[in-house]
């Protein structure tokens, strides 16, 4: 099964927890660093459609509706605990990237690029698990 790009207006959810398959979630200290990143990925090869950008005004609302939301069932899951990070870190006032990486080097080129930019968070979503990569 192919891993679909996600668009800005998609909400893949499992039991109502955030899942978005192939990609991976960025948290940048602010949306500033994640407008500079964003340029840094497309100069390293990533496309417009790659790369999505969420203020952290943005994250912190889709955090809130969607925990307000989630399964009964999801609230054991380790997915609940990043929903509550994620909107923790938008609070603060992170920027937000979301990146189609559907294979390793994607995943690499991504994860080089949230270190260089001091990414306070930054996670892949596989099928079946989730994985931090910093």
């Amino acid at each position: 099964m192919a891993i679909k790009r996600m668009t800005k207006g998609d909400m893949p959810q499992s039991l109502g927890t955030y899942n978005p398959v192939g990609h991976v979630l960025v948290a940048l200290p602010s949306d500033a660093l994640a407008q500079e990143a964003r340029q840094a990925l497309r100069d390293i090869g990533f496309d417009d459609e790659d790369v999505l950008h969420y203020t952290a005004d943005e994250e912190g609302s889709q955090m809130d509706y969607m925990l307000s939301h989630a399964s009964e069932l999801s609230g054991f899951g380790y997915e609940v605990t990043l929903m509550r990070r994620y909107r923790t870190l938008a609070h603060e006032g992170c920027g937000w990237l979301l990146v189609y990486a559907p294979d390793t080097p994607h995943t690499e080129r991504v994860t080089e690029v949230a270190r260089r930019f001091g990414a306070r968070s930054a996670v892949k979503y596989h099928r079946f698990v989730v994985e931090d990569l910093l």
